[in-house]
């Protein structure tokens, strides 16, 4: 009989209890506890199962859970007598940062500080034990959403020296969602002042706690050691790319089969593939995300649910404040190209702005990219980083990126429809007048806000571009900045019906005030270099006679563009 799918159920107890649809992923109780990694810190993208198995990591091991293990009856853990005999054994300590997603400095701590008066009122109880002294229960009084970021960074590590001295041993400590509220730092600015707060927190939790017995940290990101981890050297990170715990996150293509045909959907393999496919951790190929998996099966429709269940605005901001380069990047993976970068696992978000490296990075620790092939760094040289070939992980992330791509050009929707219907039947007047209303309003919204002077139109144009392929990828095969003739052109379009449609050559250049008296001046300097650069040869190779080539020059001086 088919099982009830429940969405959102994120207890472990509870999904069991309500035989739910459940996958069995007791085995990574037993490979963590067998890893004798004193704290341990998995990076996983959102909705992978990071919050069920910190659940079923508590109600495995905490004291409060004793004698509840018909919750692992039939599992995989419960084979072993050994882990049989560890349930319900452990002072735990489990909180999660998952809701601190405030938007300013001192909301993000008192956020964090009503979390830890909770977790202490969880545990009310040791403010009586005959194992605490005076000082011990000062401290315990002094834990309030009003305490200082003193008491606030120590909270954790005394809560574990009670726990401690109350039963007799050594606490096991559980984090989860550790950095949903340093990304919200970063966006909205305050990253430096939440940094050394959390600095201090980690540091009194999870190095200098002489009662910590083992430690699991999760996320989506592996934030640098410089940040936040500069003095935790005993921390195991565990990242997209590492080997361990390969299959405890996500659901492998054998599990995901049997749940199809569990509920009567073998059928649909092929394209449940090809929209949910394509995650990779460690050397486990073919993961899916859970959420998608379940969301299907629970409405047998296929839809983007994975990659909308967060607003994105971290990814979205990057790209399309991006620099030319980032976007040029991001054509070739909306064509369904690879490219290849250097990446590494260590997340510096103060340096997002600047590194582009460092973006492709966090899109890959949040599920976005996929790691296709590895170059080894330099034999000459080992302190070169290795080169990952990346690729967008499956279909229902790539229609996440086309939804945030025209998403950009809501605000001129219409003015950019009537564009590109310009565009298409050779309509130079009215393109003129469709393009300066997107100009005019999305200029600057490209920009990075750094000083970037509004006479430098290429974030502009290559976030335009973006939305060319978006919205003409069944028509036309759109590049940009590739080599053609005896140079680079700005955009090429390609018809993929070649007796049907003209291609499309677009030149853009800003007005050179010594060089050009007005901007009719420097759209014919755009025509003249298409000419001159022969940017017509690739298309002319590929069998597109030249009287079905259509050139365009751009000219721009500021937010005012001319279409010749």
């Amino acid at each position: 009989m088919a099982r009830n799918i429940a969405i959102g159920i994120q207890d472990f107890g509870d999904l069991i209890q309500k035989n739910c649809f459940y996958i069995d992923k007791t085995d990574f109780l037993r490979e963590w506890w067998e890893s004798n990694d004193s704290v341990t810190l998995i990076t996983r993208p959102r909705r992978f199962g990071k919050t069920l198995n910190m659940s079923m990591t508590e109600q495995f091991f905490s004291l409060k859970y004793a004698g509840k293990g018909e919750l692992f009856e039939g599992l995989s853990i419960w084979k072993h007598e050994k882990y049989r005999k560890l349930q319900g054994t452990y002072p735990v300590i489990s909180l999660s940062f998952a809701n601190v997603k405030e938007t300013c400095y001192q909301d993000a701590r008192k956020k964090i500080f009503m979390i830890l008066t909770e977790l202490y009122s969880e545990y009310s109880f040791l403010s009586d034990s005959d194992a605490l002294d005076d000082n011990d229960r000062a401290f315990f009084r002094r834990i309030s959403v009003n305490m200082d970021h003193i008491d606030a960074a120590m909270a954790i590590h005394y809560l574990s020296k009670f726990l401690f001295l109350h039963y007799g041993k050594k606490v096991i400590i559980l984090l989860d969602e550790y950095d949903t509220p340093m990304q919200e730092a970063y966006v909205h600015g305050f990253w430096e002042d939440f940094v050394t707060f959390t600095k201090n927190l980690f540091h009194a939790t999870f190095k200098t706690n002489p009662w910590l017995n083992r430690g699991i940290m999760t996320g989506i990101t592996r934030i640098s050691k410089e940040s936040i981890f500069s003095d935790l050297n005993n921390l195991k990170a565990v990242s997209a790319t590492s080997k361990e715990y390969a299959a405890s996150f996500g659901f492998t293509e054998e599990e995901v089969f049997a749940a199809l045909k569990e509920q009567g959907l073998d059928a649909e393999k092929e394209q449940v593939t090809t929209w949910y496919d394509g995650f990779i951790f460690g050397d486990q190929q073919d993961i899916y995300n859970p959420w998608s998996i379940l969301n299907f099966l629970d409405t047998q429709k296929f839809d983007t649910y994975w990659a909308n269940t967060s607003s994105n605005t971290l990814v979205s901001k990057l790209i399309r404040e991006g620099s030319p380069e980032i976007k040029t990047s991001f054509e070739k993976l909306l064509q369904g190209e690879c490219f290849t970068c250097a990446i590494d696992e260590q997340i510096v978000y103060d340096q997002l702005d600047n590194d582009e490296n460092a973006i492709w990075s966090l899109l890959l620790a949040s599920g976005y990219l996929k790691v296709t092939g590895l170059e080894n760094a330099n034999e000459t040289n080992q302190y070169e980083k290795p080169l990952y070939h990346l690729k967008l992980t499956n279909y229902e992330v790539a229609r996440m990126f086309r939804s945030m791509v025209r998403g950009w050009f809501a605000s001129v929707q219409s003015y950019y429809n009537n564009f590109i219907q310009a565009l298409l039947k050779g309509d130079t007047e009215a393109m003129n007048g469709y393009m300066n209303r997107v100009a005019l309003h999305t200029f600057s919204f490209f920009d990075t806000g750094r000083n970037i002077s509004d006479s430098e139109p290429e974030r502009f144009y290559h976030g335009f571009v973006l939305g060319l392929i978006i919205d003409l990828h069944e028509r036309y095969e759109v590049t940009s900045n590739r080599e053609s003739g005896f140079g680079r052109y700005d955009v090429l379009l390609m018809p993929r019906a070649v007796s049907e449609d003209d291609a499309i050559i677009l030149e853009f250049k800003v007005l050179n005030p010594s060089k050009e008296n007005s901007l009719e001046d420097t759209a014919k300097s755009a025509l003249q270099q298409i000419e001159e650069k022969n940017y017509s040869a690739s298309l002319i190779q590929k069998g597109i006679p030249e009287n079905h080539i259509r050139k365009y020059g751009f000219a721009f001086q500021g937010k005012q563009v001319l279409i010749l």
